[in-house]
């Protein structure tokens, strides 16, 4: 596969390890800050080998046949409260921010989620949902954000009914669609991300910044990943030109005693020796309408019903105006497991799952310049901006 400089798409001469000073292996949002600081601020020669065909890891979007951008990954909607993520980002990109609103389909209703005060008040009798309210607002304070797991555990019979109505009718069957396990088996990160939010804000975050890029994830990445110090392969496994043995780091057949950046699964670059670490997949199904709109919502979650969990119309996340009609996405989730075409997405966080990535972490330790930075080379969960946030330091210690 040939190189390509993202700035010039012009082929760069394989020449071995002597171009580089560092590697990064991947191009989706942890790969692509760290190799722009690292050029930039570093002036260091940075290579960046991709497998997929595309920049943009799970980020990547780009229109469909009918001239509809979509999230081909599915949807991904940027949010932060932390000013220099923002502000470095928007140095790529400007943004059509909007306040992202998600419901879920209750029977034959739609109600905000997470549910919060306007959910309570569809929910119960005016009389009955005042009287919850104050509670609510009295015990945990105007504003909270209280896990599900905890409301649970109140010892206030209304409290706990409210509880229990989010827990049946909101998180139960969802978690276990998501997860293929019991809400009690699923780490407390995770469930904590699913809250009764004690406000009548009907927005899915609270963030001081959420949007999208104005033209697309992809094209942020393409000027972030333009400089004279990056070059680009897509469509090429790192294995193909590397080598990890005996602590020692081998590129194109020579010791590469530069930085390396890995971002990927962990375990697939051991070739899964201790066994595979488990992830959840997902299978989207993107579907296209005539008309205007196909639900009136950018997301909308399925919580009791139906296989997939839910979907996506792309215009309202997008802000798309006279498009030819209208693409969604369902999503279906499955246990990942390694499988041509499949992508894992969600560590299964457990005391057994984390010990086996410590396994392979071990491995990693004698080797100096060797840095694990993302989703699957940490086994853990960021959004985006900790990704970000987490990517400038890297590139800052170096």
């Amino acid at each position: 596969m040939k190189q390509v400089n993202v700035k010039t798409m012009r082929a760069v001469p394989q020449n071995g390890g002597d171009m580089y000073d560092c590697i990064v292996i991947g191009a989706g949002i942890a790969g692509a800050v760290a190799a722009r600081k690292l050029a930039e601020e570093k002036g260091k020669r940075v290579l960046v080998m991709e497998r997929r065909p595309h920049i943009g890891g799970n980020c990547y979007d780009e229109k469909d046949a009918h001239g509809i951008l979509i999230h081909n990954y599915g949807p991904h909607i940027f949010h932060t409260g932390l000013e220099e993520v923002f502000a470095y980002l928007s140095r790529f990109t400007d943004w059509y921010l909007f306040g992202h609103e998600v419901v879920a389909k209750v029977g034959d209703q739609l109600i905000p989620v997470p549910f919060n005060l306007n959910t309570l008040h569809m929910v119960y009798g005016k009389e009955k949902a005042d009287r919850l309210e104050q509670k609510l607002i009295e015990t945990y304070g105007e504003g909270s954000r209280v896990p599900i797991m905890k409301l649970r555990e109140n010892e206030d019979a209304d409290i706990r009914e409210i509880a229990q109505y989010v827990y049946e009718n909101v998180f139960l069957y969802y978690t276990m669609k998501q997860w293929g396990q019991k809400p009690e088996e699923i780490s407390p990160e995770v469930t904590g991300r699913v809250p009764v939010l004690i406000s009548y804000d009907n927005r899915y975050f609270q963030d001081k910044y959420q949007g999208v890029p104005a033209n697309g994830f992809t094209e942020m990445f393409e000027k972030m990943l333009s400089h004279p110090g990056i070059t680009v392969e897509c469509g090429t496994d790192c294995l193909s030109r590397m080598r990890f043995a005996d602590n020692e780091i081998y590129f194109d057949g020579e010791k590469f005693d530069g930085d390396v950046i890995y971002t990927g699964a962990l375990d697939e670059l051991f070739a899964c020796r201790y066994g595979r670490l488990p992830y959840r997949s997902l299978d989207f199904r993107f579907e296209h309408y005539d008309g205007a709109s196909y639900q009136g919502h950018s997301v909308v979650n399925y919580t009791v019903n139906e296989d997939f969990t839910r979907i996506t119309e792309f215009k309202f996340l997008t802000g798309q105006k006279d498009t030819d009609g209208t693409t969604i996405v369902k999503e279906y989730p499955f246990a990942y497991t390694g499988a041509e075409g499949e992508i894992p997405y969600y560590a299964i966080l457990n005391e057994e799952n984390q010990a086996l990535y410590e396994k392979y972490r071990a491995l990693t330790a004698g080797m100096e310049h060797f840095h694990l930075l993302g989703r699957l080379a940490e086994y853990r969960y960021y959004n985006i901006d900790a990704m970000v946030k987490r990517a400038m330091e890297l590139a800052d210690r170096l």
